[in-house]
């Protein structure tokens, strides 16, 4: 039965007007994103199977173009609006954020950073750079590796930090293992960098190890 047929209190659009978002289950939630369903099946069958097949909503939204377009009833243009969702959604939470002091909002911080990196399959180190407030002024996304792990130039992320004029760092890689555990490595790196960045009095304040969900704070460890 088409979902124009059904109740108005099960349709997706109008539960959600009457109910809130919050009241959707994933699949009505993709029902609204996706509009229309494929022969056979409402966009609330489409929704379903497209989380079945792909093993839950995250898998879905970190699905790459060529797994989303292979699915059928999906092709570029659904993969580019959920995408384009994706990043409205990364910036709604970077927007509260680059208006605290991040030292004041840990929870915030640890949560940004997390959805920026846990859905990479290779290892990424990025940079948060601070004025003196503790203010974001560019979160940097600067060495790109493999799985195994990333080569990162302390030379460059001093070039950056001066670059920005930055007051502070915070830095975060994650870990495609989806361990958040820091390795002996991730410790001297951190030390390195942190020695070449106090020649230029820029105060390194964290480190976090991303992993498949949470993020783990060398400050908290006690390794900074």
């Amino acid at each position: 039965m088409p979902i124009k047929e059904w109740p108005e209190a099960e349709r997706p659009r109008e539960k959600l007007l009457q109910q809130g978002p919050e009241h959707l289950s994933d699949a009505e939630l993709l029902a609204i994103f996706l509009r229309t369903g494929s022969r056979g099946k409402t966009a609330v069958d489409l929704g379903r199977d497209l989380l079945s097949a792909l093993g839950g909503l995250r898998k879905l939204l970190e699905a790459d173009a060529r797994t989303i377009c292979s699915i059928n009833g999906l092709g570029i243009a659904k993969y580019v609006q959920l995408r384009a969702a994706i990043e409205l959604g990364k910036r709604y939470i970077a927007a509260d954020l680059e208006q605290m002091d991040v030292l004041s909002n840990p929870n915030a911080t640890r949560d940004y950073l997390l959805h920026q990196l846990r859905a990479y399959q290779h290892e990424v180190f990025a940079c948060l750079f601070l004025n003196n407030r503790h203010h974001i002024i560019s979160f940097d996304k600067m060495f790109n590796g493999t799985i195994n792990g990333a080569s990162v130039y302390p030379r460059e992320v001093v070039k950056r930090a001066l670059g920005h004029n930055a007051a502070a760092v915070i830095f975060v890689h994650n870990h495609p293992s989806g361990i958040a555990e820091p390795s002996q490595a991730d410790i001297l790196l951190t030390t390195r960098l942190k020695a070449a960045l106090e020649l230029v009095d820029v105060r390194v304040l964290d480190h976090f190890i991303v992993g498949n969900n949470e993020a783990t704070s060398f400050a908290e460890r006690g390794l900074i």
